[in-house]
């Protein structure tokens, strides 16, 4: 009887594993809220150099005006940002990796039942997976499908951005960029997706 019992876990604890993947989860929502705050701050400075006023960059990103003032104030004491090109045909590799990022996203959600990139792009949106090189030829392979699989219905110019999208990651120019990669990912990764959108 004895064995029996030391054989059942305590229902009132967590073992050791359960605690880890259960912090490793919560750690994963840190880590990506902390990246997302992070990124709102170098957007407000993208949008303080493209003359927008303070009222209005508080308004798109939901904070005070005081405290916009406050990074707005932060950012003067930078050196100021060159002009940022917005034009999709741009070949450094975090702007591909935004591209791609946005083309899978408006697969997963025009195909989300069967759209094999819906997990990972609904990862990389919690900031479970994050942009490594191992990562981003995952989310190739795996938009390569979708583009196999839904080839009857998927508008063309799916198939040509990623053409030119997988062209450039496979040998992306050095570029030397101000910007930090997570605001080049976000800018191509928005303008990638306006711009299916536009096509469609």
């Amino acid at each position: 009887m004895a064995g029996e019992e030391n054989t059942h876990q305590n229902p009132e604890t967590l073992t050791e594993e359960q605690a880890g993947r259960m912090l490793a989860d919560m750690n994963d929502v840190i880590r990506a809220g902390e990246e997302m705050r992070k990124l709102r701050t170098e957007m407000i400075k993208l949008f303080a150099g493209f003359g927008w006023t303070q009222d209005r960059i508080a308004q798109l990103t939901g904070m005070s005006q005081p405290a916009v003032s406050k990074q707005v104030t932060k950012c003067r004491s930078c050196a100021p940002l060159p002009p940022t090109r917005l034009s999709l045909d741009q070949h450094d590799a975090p702007w591909l990796e935004g591209r791609l990022w946005g083309l899978a996203e408006e697969i997963s959600e025009t195909f989300y039942d069967s759209a094999r990139c819906t997990r990972y792009v609904d990862a990389i949106a919690r900031g479970k997976k994050r942009f490594t090189p191992q990562n981003v030829d995952e989310l190739r392979r795996l938009v390569e499908e979708d583009l196999m699989l839904h080839q009857e219905e998927i508008p063309g110019s799916y198939r040509d951005a990623y053409d030119k999208i997988s062209r450039g990651l496979d040998v992306p120019a050095k570029v030397t960029t101000t910007a930090s990669a997570s605001v080049r990912r976000a800018l191509a990764h928005r303008i990638q997706r306006d711009r299916l959108r536009g096509d469609a």
